[in-house]
Formats: C-alpha cells, structure tokens, sequence
C-alpha cells in the first residue's frame, strides 16, 4: 500500500501508524488499540490500551472485562500524537462504529472499519469523509448485493410473525447480538407480542439501554416457562445458539435468519431455515460505491469480502484502486478479500 505507507503500514499485527505509534483493529496484542467498533472480529484482548468513540465505550467494557485501560473520543474531536492528528467519525455501522482519520502534513487517510449508509434508528448515520485515501470495507461488493428497503423487511418480519403466532409455533429470529439484533428490536417494537431474547442478546441490550438507544422491553427466555407465551413470542438469538441443545425448549417452532447474505437464495438453504430475511449491518454494493465516490479520494484501497472485484470495477472506471495486503502472523503476505 505505497501511498499510505507514509502515514499507516500494513504489520503482520494489523494497520500501524508509526508517529502515532497506534493500530487500528490490530490482529494481536498490542501497546495501543485503535478500535473502529466493538464486533469481536475487530477486538483484540490483551492490549495495553485501547481508543474508540464514546458511544463504543460500554460495549468494549463487556467484551474486554473490568481493569482495561479504555480511552474515548467523542465524534469530531481531534486528539493529536505526536506529529498527526487522529478523529473518529460516525461508521453507522453500529453503535459507536467508527471511521478512522488520520492527518499528517496537509494528507489524509481514512479507515473506514464497516459501515453502511442506510437507515439505522440505533446509531449515528454515516458520514462520509473527504480525503486523499480511503480504506475501504467491500464485504459485499458484486453487483448482486443490493438491499430491499428497510421498511420492506420489518413488515415481512411482523407478517412472519403474526403467521406463527396463529400456528401456535414460536418465531425464532437468528440476528448477529450485538447490532443486527437491538436494530431489528428497535424497528419492530412490541405491538405483536412479547419479544424475548438469547442472553448474549439481552446483554448487550443493556448496554445499548445505558447509551440513551430507546429499545422496547424484553426479557431474557431462560426466564420464561409459560409454553403458551412461548408460542405468542418473537425470540431474538445469535445464530451460535441454532442447535438442538438450545432450541428443544421450543416444541413448536419456527426459525429464520436475518443476514446479507440471505440474498444469495443457496446460504438460506445451508442454514437450512424456514425463512432469510435481506438485513445487513454493512452497505450494499450501491452503499459502497456512493461512500467511495463521497469521498473524492485519489486512492482506493479495498480490504475483506470481494476486495479485488470491487478493485478492478472501480480500476475500470478511472480511480486508483488496490487491496490491502494482510500480513500473516509469522510475517508472509496474503492479499485480503476473501470472502
């Protein structure tokens, strides 16, 4: 990445900027921890200390535990190190999620960690960033992953909903705990019926509720033996929980599963669910393309998901566009974007 190699670089521990001396979503243990969100994939424990924006706060508390070292900056606040000076800047990824800016010298780069531009009543909407280079996420960019309306989705949720409800069959939602599931509670409500959830869920719940997020009330399921409720309720898991051991307290059941990559109609069959509803926490391949495009950056460098098919698309149209080369830990070089 030689364009940024004079602010950040990439290690086999993760993206560094040596006169900030900081990592950004560092892949091992390091002194400092510059943390764009608070999904474990982008959470390394045992760091000295850690930066993240405000509202990231208590969700990095639960992941790391009590005794961390944990600094925050609110959105738009400048804190300089050394000779560059570092911002966060709303991801709308989840709550907190955050872009990181970074300035040296009149040069910017900006990483971006995930992100979406769509609507989200449970965290700040991105902002895109003007800048000279943008790191870009493309978990999802082809051309085939665009999103249904927002809207659109809540409806064929409640509409799945009420049908179990008349069946007699608990409707179980598998939704990532932390974002997907307090973004599906917050636009479906209660109105149908009692919303329980998975204790990874209710968890984070909490720390959503400590933030300010309005979410409507719930209650954990191990708490709840009422078969008839069961059967009235909307049970909100993680998709780790979608196994016999977990799901043979409800007899009567249905199951689905609120994801991106429902769109793609064969994951839905391998998951083997009776429903997959098209909701994803990152943008679309329209999303991605307007947020590149927003930025006016003169380099593009892409990482994770269909990093190099989203690189020779925007190659094609003029912009200078690479993939981030990801350091293994025993120091050899593999391109990033798998999928």
């Amino acid at each position: 990445m030689s364009v940024t190699n004079a602010i950040i670089a990439t290690t086999p521990a993760g993206l560094y900027c040596r006169e900030g001396d900081f990592y950004i979503d560092p892949r091992l243990p390091v002194e400092r921890a510059v943390i764009t969100h608070a999904h474990a994939d982008h959470v390394r424990w045992g760091c000295q200390s850690y930066l993240c924006a405000r509202d990231s706060r208590s969700l990095l508390r639960a992941r790391l535990g009590p005794g961390k070292r944990i600094q925050d900056l609110a959105y738009g606040e400048t804190l300089r190190i050394n000779s560059v000076e570092l911002s966060l800047h709303p991801a709308g990824h989840i709550l907190g999620s955050a872009q990181v800016r970074i300035e040296r010298d009149g040069q910017v780069v900006v990483v971006s960690g995930d992100y979406k531009d769509g609507p989200d009543p449970t965290c700040a909407p991105l902002a895109p960033l003007r800048c000279d280079t943008f790191v870009s996420e493309s978990t999802f960019g082809l051309p085939i992953f665009k999103w249904p309306r927002q809207e659109d989705v809540l409806r064929d949720i409640r509409s799945w909903w009420q049908a179990n409800r008349a069946e007699g069959r608990t409707s179980i939602l598998f939704a990532y705990a932390l974002g997907k599931a307090q973004r599906v509670l917050a636009g479906l409500g209660s109105a149908l019926g009692p919303v329980l959830t998975h204790g990874a869920v209710e968890k984070i719940n909490q720390c959503y509720r400590e933030t300010g997020i309005s979410l409507p009330d719930t209650r954990h399921v191990g708490e709840v033996n009422n078969l008839a409720l069961l059967k009235e309720a909307l049970v909100i898991a993680p998709p780790s929980a979608d196994h016999p051991a977990w799901l043979k307290r409800f007899p009567q059941r249905s199951r689905a599963f609120a994801s991106g990559w429902m769109r793609i109609r064969g994951n839905r069959r391998r998951r083997a669910v009776d429903r997959g509803f098209v909701l994803s926490d990152h943008s679309d391949w329209d999303g991605l393309v307007r947020t590149i495009f927003a930025t006016r950056a003169e380099t593009i460098v892409l990482t994770h998901g269909y990093a190099y098919e989203m690189a020779r698309w925007l190659q094609e149209k003029g912009l200078q566009a690479e993939t981030l080369p990801i350091p293994a830990a025993d120091g050899n070089h593999s391109a990033g974007g798998s999928p």
